[in-house]
């Protein structure tokens, strides 16, 4: 793909704020990361000992997005040339990659701040900049000193979100400069006189016909909250929290709820002593069987047995596990798929209670701070395995928290007291996944006995 630097994107690539909100805020996939990517490239070229940072929460997610972008459109042709070579870390640095001159463009992931924090950088580039909090953002800022071209600054992108979020009000102060881009601008879905391609018309069919906030969103770039959102509690900066150990005495638990054509959900779940549960680890994937998941979660939590001959038959077969096994399963009640699971994982599942209004206010009770002013339940932010590119494609979502937001009541027609009676039945897989698991441990009273 050829970059072509319209007029909406020129002051991308000239002197402006230290702090510099190139946005996608206002649309999805409007070809503002390439912008932002070729404004590092160049500025790498053009200064000696230029040092840049291109950084998202996960370096995980960095890999499989902005890096991409990077290698297919950005520097192929100076790789091939010689001008630049990558080079693969050290204890002492991140992964980079080397210029003429003594530059570099590094990569990390706030997961794994060290390096990062410990430098000096020219400029950072923040993708999608809302999966970070504003002590993180500050944090960055306060590494812009190498002083090896003439200003420093931070720039990003990212899509729209709530209009409470951090970032916005951040815009809306001044504080941080707004850039705002559409779908027109992006080349690869429309031409220089503005016709729509084969492949923007199909891209924005998709975005067409999302519903709600999500088409709010990332069709028409608006910052706005889901109405009649159901987890209203759902807090980012609360409830979404860094990764931490978690010691093996704290019991585990896994919940399912399967799918193929609809993203299969299987969430990994530890219990605090003070009874708070915690997501660490998930499943969000579609156009996989129950063998493959089992395959694809046992590759990430277990070793390969020395000892164990023959080949494999069975996920579970030949795995010496680094984590403790969960004490329950808690599981959809798709007979096939519950019997592969049992199969592949060699262990028992249990049946969900599916009441769903019930279980909703379980989930809701458990997302409010208690006396401690801690909530009973929070998720890491970097627990998704895999982002699946066939959702990230259709612009859905790609793990439970960013479906959270989304997942709103249905109102039936005529209903003149908008009375709250069942969800929306759309992008709710990790809610449900996650109501399963609640409500196992926060069971609901069945004629005045518990329901265990």
């Amino acid at each position: 793909m050829a970059y072509e630097r319209t007029d909406a994107y020129y002051d991308l690539h000239v002197p402006g704020e230290e702090h510099y909100l190139a946005d996608g805020m206002w649309s999805h996939n409007t070809g503002k990361s390439v912008a932002l990517l070729f404004k590092l490239h160049q500025l790498a070229l053009k200064y000696p000992g230029f040092r840049g940072l291109m950084v998202r929460q996960t370096q995980i997610s960095l890999t499989s997005t902005a890096l991409a972008t990077w290698r297919q459109h950005v520097i192929p042709e100076a790789e091939e040339a010689g001008i630049v070579s990558f080079y693969g870390g050290s204890a002492a640095e991140p992964a980079h990659y080397r210029y003429p001159g003594r530059s570099m463009v590094a990569l990390a992931g706030m997961d794994k701040p060290t390096k990062i924090m410990s430098s000096e950088w020219d400029v950072i580039y923040v993708q999608e900049a809302i999966e970070l909090n504003v002590t993180a953002w500050e944090a960055l800022t306060t590494r812009l000193r190498n002083g090896a071209m003439p200003y420093q600054q931070i720039i990003a992108d990212t899509n729209p979100d709530v209009p409470t979020h951090w970032l916005k009000k951040r815009a809306e102060s001044g504080t941080t400069r707004l850039h705002e881009s559409r779908h027109e601008d992006n080349p690869m879905l429309f031409d220089g006189a503005g016709r729509v391609s084969e492949r923007g018309r199909e891209y924005l069919s998709k975005l067409d016909a999302l519903t709600g906030p999500r088409h709010a969103r990332l069709r028409r770039g608006l910052w706005v909250a889901a109405e009649g959102a159901i987890f209203e509690e759902f807090d980012p900066a609360i409830h979404v929290v860094d990764r931490y150990d978690i010691p093996d005495e704290w019991p585990r638990y896994w919940s399912v709820d399967f799918g193929f054509v609809h993203p299969f959900v299987l969430q990994m779940w530890a219990q605090k002593p003070d009874g708070e549960l915690v997501m660490y680890r998930e499943i969000y994937r579609t156009g996989r069987t129950v063998d493959q998941h089992c395959h694809d979660l046992l590759d990430a939590i277990c070793d390969p047995d020395p000892a164990f001959v023959g080949p494999r038959v069975r996920a579970h077969e030949g795995r010496i596990w680094r984590e403790p096994k969960p004490h329950a399963i808690i599981c959809d009640h798709d007979a096939e798929g519950r019997q592969t699971l049992q199969i592949e994982l060699g262990m028992g599942t249990r049946a969900a209670d599916k009441r769903v209004l019930e279980g909703i206010q379980r989930v809701q009770r458990r997302l409010r701070p208690r006396g401690d002013g801690k909530p009973g339940v929070t998720f890491m932010r970097d627990a998704v395995i895999y982002r699946d590119p066939a959702l990230l494609d259709a612009a859905k979502p790609t793990s439970t928290i960013e479906e959270i937001p989304g997942y709103t009541w249905a109102v039936r027609p005529g209903n003149a007291g908008g009375l709250k009676e069942e969800p929306v039945k759309e992008l709710d897989d990790g809610s449900d996944c996650a109501r399963y698991l609640i409500v196992w441990k926060d069971p609901i009273m069945r004629g005045g006995v518990r329901a265990l």
